[in-house]
């Protein structure tokens, strides 16, 4: 019993011990933690082959309870042995020097700083000679313009790609025995002059042109009738776009009294019933709105180069069969920054709004570069005359994109 109330007495005397250590200020030292580990680990390694204190107790109680009582060792040897070995007495305090030698471990902040791969992946760009392209926020500065509609603006073009597959213009002068192409174009370049003379949006015009396609392709047309398609079209189209849309007397002049107001009336009756009214499609004039933002650098002459393209575009029947509205549109775009030789020609921006890549837009591109350089020479002069005014810039007058010839 003596024996086993030494031990734990012991015990208690180191742990109240270990408290007071915990309690004992540094002291100057900052890093007393650190170090008395080190000191610790050090002189368990220049103690290696003495005996712990437990080991040295242990075999103190072992030999109590083999031996008689008269042979048990006095209280005070044992704790002349439990002294000799306590912990504190090993331990061996570093100098200032020492010390103030030591770098002082602290935490850094990781905020702010470039991982490993993005420090590569911009190294490889810079050997390979490609600026580093990022993605821009083209409706940050119109987050409170409510007229923007920045909380759905790229779920409405999203839409918009997806149904205009529906309004879409096929091939449709193969079932049409008195129209050719060439007529088609003489049509569409006296619409683009009335609607300059009218002083009407641009929706206004890339709608009457959609709604002339939709009916022709669905349609057949006497020679004669052609223009009456084109001046009702237009009439349809101002009621839906414009504010204050022009008469139908207003047509019925511009077109010399070729037709009545009546047949006017009835031709713009019997195309809402052949399109059943569908009148809200997706022109080239509503992605080039949303393209010409993404283009992010374009100024004022860019914008009415991009009209111009687009434009010309509007009076290539193949053109616009072949290709859809916001690939007409992305091409007037990319066709306009190389004659403007932005750089890059193609930003992963307008990627990421068109959808489409510099290879899928260069053969619709080079089409409208080619439709500039034939436009000063050309006898449909409506566009031509249109953006050679100061107006817009003289944007036709400028040398077409040569990449793209």
């Amino acid at each position: 019993m003596g024996s086993r109330n030494l031990v734990v007495s012991y015990q208690q005397q180191q742990r109240e011990e270990a408290k007071q250590k915990t309690f004992v200020p540094a002291e100057g030292r900052n890093r007393r933690v650190l170090q008395d580990i080190g000191n610790l680990v050090n002189d368990r390694v220049s103690l290696q082959g003495k005996k712990p204190v437990t080991e040295v107790v242990d075999t103190a109680v072992a030999r109590d309870v083999r031996a008689p009582a008269a042979t048990k060792a006095p209280p005070a040897e044992i704790k002349k042995v439990n002294e000799k070995h306590r912990p504190e007495d090993v331990i061996v305090i570093s100098s200032d020097e020492t010390e103030k030698s030591k770098p002082v471990s602290r935490r850094v902040s990781r905020k702010g700083v470039k991982t490993l791969t993005s420090i590569l992946s911009a190294r490889s760009k810079a050997a390979c000679g490609k600026p580093e392209d990022t993605l821009v926020d083209i409706d940050a500065a119109d987050v409170t313009n409510e007229l923007a509609v920045v909380e759905y603006v790229d779920d409405m073009y999203e839409f918009y790609k997806l149904t205009e597959v529906d309004s879409r213009v096929h091939d449709y002068l193969q079932s049409q025995p008195d129209i050719n192409g060439k007529m088609r174009s003489i049509l569409v370049d006296w619409l683009i002059e009335v609607h300059r003379k009218f002083e009407l949006m641009p929706e206004t015009l890339y709608l009457t042109i959609n709604i002339v396609d939709r009916f022709l392709a669905v349609k057949i047309v006497p020679r004669r009738e052609l223009q009456l398609v084109g001046i009702s079209s237009m009439l349809l189209a101002c009621k839906y776009e414009e504010i204050w849309a022009p008469e139908v007397n207003d047509f019925v002049c511009i077109s010399d009294n070729a037709y009545t107001r009546e047949q006017v009336l009835a031709m713009e009756k019997a195309i809402l019933g052949k399109l059943e009214w569908y009148l809200t499609v997706p022109t080239p004039y509503v992605f080039l709105a949303r393209y010409i933002k993404a283009s992010i650098s374009s100024d004022k002459e860019t914008e009415s180069l991009v009209f111009f393209l687009s434009e010309l575009g509007l009076m290539q029947y193949h053109a616009v069969v072949k290709y859809g509205p916001s690939k007409i549109a992305a091409s007037a775009v990319y066709a306009a920054r190389c004659t403007m030789d932005k750089s890059p020609l193609w930003t992963e921006t307008l990627k990421h709004h068109t959808g489409y890549t510099e290879d899928m837009l260069r053969d619709c591109a080079k089409l409208l570069v080619q439709c500039h350089s034939a436009a000063a020479e050309s006898k449909l002069k409506a566009v031509y005359k249109k953006f050679s005014s100061e107006d817009y810039g003289a944007v036709a007058l400028l040398t077409p994109a040569r990449s793209l010839i």
